[in-house]
């Protein structure tokens, strides 16, 4: 016996029952996840490309959780909207306001969670210099980002940009 479920749309006026197996009710939501997570996390880096705060305190769950790789004065886990905000704000005053988004080179969605290889480039007042690629992982839950997980390739050169 096939193990049936039913989905119910309605479309201004009687509605529509279709009958699928839970397997591919399963496929179908795990579709609809995959494509709202991408959603988000594009308009996400679009408004970080653009310093949007506005669309970025939107798309951010306001208790998101995000994991700043290091050991330097940017580092470390923060807990709100909030702190990820003055994370940000540190990052513009240590680089002059020269950080930014370069590229978007790939983004990898996986249910509700998307992977990103982003490139960064900032300068810092003194002459140092930041060119690196991150992976971020974003998670996604009802339109909103309730995790990231950055990743660096150089977590040493990081360090040294962003300091203690």
């Amino acid at each position: 016996m096939v193990n049936r479920c039913h989905l119910k749309i309605t479309l201004k006026g009687p509605s529509l029952v279709i009958f699928v197996s839970s397997k591919t009710f399963l496929i179908i939501k795990y579709k609809i996840m995959k494509n709202e997570a991408t959603h988000v996390v594009n308009e996400f880096l679009s408004a970080v490309k653009r310093v949007d705060t506005e669309k970025l305190g939107e798309l951010l769950h306001p208790d998101v959780e995000w994991k700043q790789p290091g050991n330097n004065s940017i580092s470390g886990i923060k807990r709100s909207r909030n702190e990820v905000f003055q994370m940000v704000g540190k990052m513009f005053e240590l680089s002059a306001n020269t950080v930014k988004l370069t590229d978007i080179k790939s983004i990898s969605a996986n249910g509700n969670k998307v992977a990103c290889l982003l490139h960064w480039n900032a300068t810092h007042p003194a002459g140092a210099i930041l060119d690196v690629d991150n992976i971020d992982v974003y998670t996604v839950e009802d339109g909103k980002i309730v995790r990231a997980e950055i990743f660096t390739v150089d977590e040493a050169g990081e360090d040294q940009f962003w300091g203690n």
